[in-house]
């Protein structure tokens, strides 16, 4: 993230309430003839102040202020404007080529807009009041000081955005780096096969060659396909619903040769919703989840539904299954991190507009409930 070179802070942002108008064009010119008018009329109240004799009636004086300052402001803020659009290099950088040439800018613009309004008004010849009246020499010192002035605003915002830009960009960056902590992990998981369950599934194959080889065959086709899935998902940045849905029936169905008939399952999606890109590996540890915690513990078993849908605006995907329920299967090592790590994702990558919520099913088991915002470009309604 770096400021732009050819749009600079104004005088006002240095107040917090001016800079809830985000920069452009408009806003600064308004805010050049905000800021000009205040200090022209701040300068001729402490001249008057002071004692300082007025010949004029206070409305002309008043009008004469305004067009003055006003004359000044924006020459500067046309001077410097065309300094940083044609010179962008040296405003990125500050050179100090570039503060010379911002320093005669804003002494120029102070002796015209002091002398060539008034001549004008007066009918005169702006450069014979210059040079041969003697308008210049008062006009020098002011100008200095009005440069210095403004020199030192601008430093002070240039710091100042120096700062925010700094700060904007160490915060992105932090967010950044939770963002790829939260996805190595998750990747990490994705890519580590429980060794249990991967010697379980081969020795489960080897025992039917001899008595069973269809379905051998079936179980090791499976298992290559999940393997084959899950390999692609643990790499890719986006997948579809219906690849995870995939997925996930690859591994139930794995799980049900293993356990024959203790384990009942189906998926049920709506098909407009299958074309839906979301992130890998959001479905799969729910569906582990109530294997392990759900289906297994229970003696004679249970069914698990896979359902998704598109609602509201949020992709809703349940995952339910009627085995043991919340708290009451046995504990299991590592119990509950999966879930968390899948909370934390869900976190990185919508923020808290994506939920995981967990209901205890009334006749039985748990439900899974995934919550996803629908990009309106995806939105299949």
């Amino acid at each position: 993230m770096t400021t732009n070179p050819g749009r600079a802070a104004h005088p006002l942002d240095m107040f917090a309430l001016f800079r809830r108008w985000p920069a452009s064009t408009a806003r600064n010119l308004v805010y050049t003839a905000l800021w000009s008018s205040a200090l022209g009329v701040f300068v001729s109240g402490c001249f008057i102040l002071l004692g300082a004799r007025v010949t004029l009636p206070i409305p002309r004086l008043l009008g004469m202020v305004l067009l003055t300052s006003n004359t000044v402001g924006f020459l500067i803020h046309g001077g410097l404007a065309l300094l940083r659009r044609y010179f962008p290099a040296a405003a990125a950088r500050r050179s100090p080529a570039l503060r010379l040439c911002q320093m005669l800018v804003i002494e120029a613009s102070v002796v015209i807009g002091f002398t060539v309004p008034d001549a004008l008004l007066r009918g005169a010849n702006p450069f014979t009041a210059l040079l041969i009246d003697g308008a210049l020499a008062p006009i020098l010192p002011m100008g200095i000081v009005i440069t210095a002035i403004t020199m030192t605003i601008l430093a002070v915002n240039e710091r100042r955005m120096a700062r925010e830009t700094a700060t904007a960009l160490q915060q992105q960056q932090i967010a950044e780096a939770g963002r790829l902590l939260a996805e190595a992990r998750l990747r990490t998981l994705q890519a580590q096969i429980e060794p249990h369950f991967l010697y379980n599934t081969l020795s489960n194959v080897v025992s039917l060659i001899g008595s069973e080889p269809a379905r051998a065959k079936h179980m090791l086709e499976r298992l290559i396909d999940f393997l084959r899935a899950s390999l692609s998902a643990s790499r890719a940045e986006q997948t579809t619903l219906g690849a995870e849905l995939d997925l996930a029936g690859a591994y139930l169905d794995l799980l049900a040769v293993r356990m024959g008939a203790r384990l009942r399952w189906r998926i049920e999606a709506h098909g407009a919703c299958r074309d839906l890109q979301i992130a890998p590996m959001l479905i799969q540890p729910l569906v582990e989840n109530a294997v392990m915690h759900g289906i297994e513990p229970k003696l004679e078993g249970g069914e698990i539904v896979v359902r998704a849908a598109c609602d509201d605006g949020l992709l809703r995907i349940d995952v339910s299954d009627d085995g043991m329920g919340l708290g009451n299967a046995p504990p299991r090592p590592g119990g509950g991190v999966g879930l968390s790590n899948l909370r934390e994702r869900l976190r990185s990558l919508h923020g808290n507009k994506a939920q995981l919520q967990l209901f205890e099913n009334q006749a039985a088991g748990v439900t899974s409930r995934l919550l996803i915002p629908l990009s309106p470009t995806l939105d299949p309604a």
